[in-house]
């Protein structure tokens, strides 16, 4: 059966650069763009954050990351994870990053909460019957740093990036549930 997408516009399409940026590459070691993600980057494995990085932007102040997923069943896509503050001397994030809202590593990086309630990175968990998913890894050059606690919302940090994108790109990768969940 294939996904039903949600309609609502991912972050990307909502956010662009303030100043006509160049995009970013955004790429994982764990798994192609438009490929599958590895079980154990969802919630029937082990549930731990994919590696990532992306392109230096020269400008950049500091780096924020949004993780969505369009295609499940809500009108808005399903937020997976959210984190700002990155700072800009970071371009790489490890596999299975803590999941608190200030992780030891990298320092200042702040995570929010995501659409399952917890800190950090919800793995992939699409609903029975419904088909591959669609996860799109969005990251963000930002010209300066954005001063908010984890609590805060995702609508918080839509709009304090729409004043701060210098740059952006994304990579997209795949999961459907397997056959024996």
């Amino acid at each position: 059966m294939a996904a039903h997408s949600s309609g609502d516009a991912i972050t990307l399409q909502k956010v662009r650069p303030q100043f006509g940026g160049s995009g970013l590459e955004v790429r994982s070691a764990a798994f192609p763009d438009e490929g599958a993600i590895p079980e154990r980057f969802s919630e029937y494995g082990e549930g731990i954050s994919p590696p990532l990085d992306w392109d230096a932007h020269a400008e950049a102040k500091a780096y924020a990351l949004i993780v969505e997923d369009p295609d499940a069943p809500r009108p808005e896509p399903f937020l997976h994870w959210i984190a700002w503050n990155l700072p800009a001397s970071v371009t790489s994030l490890p596999e299975g990053l803590s999941k608190t809202d200030r992780p030891p590593e990298p320092k200042g990086m702040i995570q929010g909460r995501n659409d399952a309630g917890s800190t950090g990175w919800y793995g992939c968990k699409p609903p029975p019957g419904h088909g591959p998913h669609r996860y799109h890894f969005q990251v963000f050059a930002l010209s300066e740093p954005i001063e908010m606690a984890g609590d805060a919302s995702y609508e918080e940090l839509l709009n304090a990036l729409k004043a701060r994108v210098l740059a952006e790109g994304e990579m997209v990768g795949t999961f459907e549930r397997p056959a024996n969940q």
